[in-house]
């Protein structure tokens, strides 16, 4: 699998990620800034449900694979290349920047009524060295087609 956003200039591959043992969604490998993942756990991208992506905004080398996911606008595209061959094409609906301490779990990933919906999620909203980042952007999006 492959996502591409052209308008923040991000193409890269996907790797499947799972729930650590509190519940949480990990992240892709820190040493593999360029790598986006996908919760495999969850629907696939173009699927029934809504899937979601997580990727690094930086690491300690640098800026990572969605660095640049905040400056993402409404009506922008999201590609997926998934594992059947077809590309799912997604449109932003918004972008959202979430405080980590009232981060909206249902709204996030929540089901999306059966709908094709996609959730690009990366750290953001500050930073501080004792803490990290304090919130989380979202990018959500709605498939709009699906290319053979």
């Amino acid at each position: 699998m492959r996502l591409r956003i052209p308008a923040v200039g991000v193409n890269a591959p996907m790797t499947r990620l799972d729930l650590d043992p509190a519940g949480a969604l990990q992240p892709p490998p820190a040493d593999r800034p360029d790598l986006a993942g996908w919760y495999g756990g969850g629907a696939s991208p173009g699927s029934s449900g809504t899937a979601v992506l997580a990727g690094h905004v930086d690491t300690r080398t640098g800026p990572a694979v969605f660095f640049r996911l905040g400056a993402l606008t409404k009506g922008r595209t999201v590609e997926v290349d998934r594992a059947d061959g077809r590309t799912a094409v997604f449109t932003v609906d918004a972008v959202e920047v979430y405080d980590k301490k009232s981060f909206p779990d249902g709204k996030v990933y929540g089901n999306a009524g059966g709908r094709p919906e996609l959730r690009l999620i990366t750290c953001g909203g500050g930073f501080t060295k004792r803490t990290g980042y304090l919130g989380n952007v979202v990018v959500y999006a709605t498939l709009s087609a699906v290319d053979p």
